[in-house]
């Protein structure tokens, strides 16, 4: 079902996060042309924030993940790029915000990262990880999403996206907190 044919009478506030564009010169999405695209998808009150794939808009009754598929084949239609979309309700992202199992990293924003999943990760795996091994970066788990701590900073991060990906078999984009928290406003004007 194409966003433009679900039923208004459900719609809900959604938020776009492209993994990886508009990063050293790669896989460029003008936000012009990310608004365009997802008008042309039937999506209303499109809003971008930032140049790092970040979209705000209003959804009819579809779920966030055929939100994500139209996206994304939108995407390669239109720019021939094969990028991956999480989209998340506005409902979720207020959840991320209020579930923050690290509250004291809010005081550092750009050090704070929210690293979204596209599926829970699987708790076996999950209990592997010793938090020893990636000091000083301190973490929590959300439901499908990692919450970091970067007191060196967001360069030298180990409990990178890409680490992430290829230990839970997941598709894994990062936003830091003052851009998590934005989202969420936009989300609700």
């Amino acid at each position: 079902m194409c966003a433009s044919e679900a039923p208004s009478a459900q719609a809900s506030r959604q938020i776009a996060l492209l993994r990886g564009v508009n990063v050293g010169g790669h896989n460029r999405v003008p936000m012009a042309h990310l608004r365009e695209l997802l008008l042309d998808l039937g999506y209303d009150d499109v809003r971008t924030h930032l140049q790092s794939g970040n979209a705000v808009f209003t959804a009819g009754a579809a779920p966030p993940e055929v939100a994500a598929q139209e996206i994304e084949g939108q995407l390669a239609r239109s720019l021939g790029l094969g990028v991956r979309v999480l989209v998340r309700t506005a409902a979720d992202l207020a959840r991320v915000v209020s579930a923050n199992p690290l509250p004291a990293a809010v005081a550092e924003p750009s050090r704070f990262l929210v690293t979204f999943l596209s599926a829970p990760p699987d708790p076996d795996l999950l209990g592997e990880l010793d938090p020893v091994d990636f000091e000083p970066e301190l973490f929590g788990f959300g439901e499908r999403e990692l919450y970091v701590w970067c007191p060196e900073g967001v360069r030298t991060l180990k409990l990178s996206y890409a680490f992430l990906e290829r230990r839970f078999g997941v598709v894994a984009t990062a936003r830091n907190w003052n851009t998590v928290t934005r989202l969420l406003a936009l989300a609700r004007e």
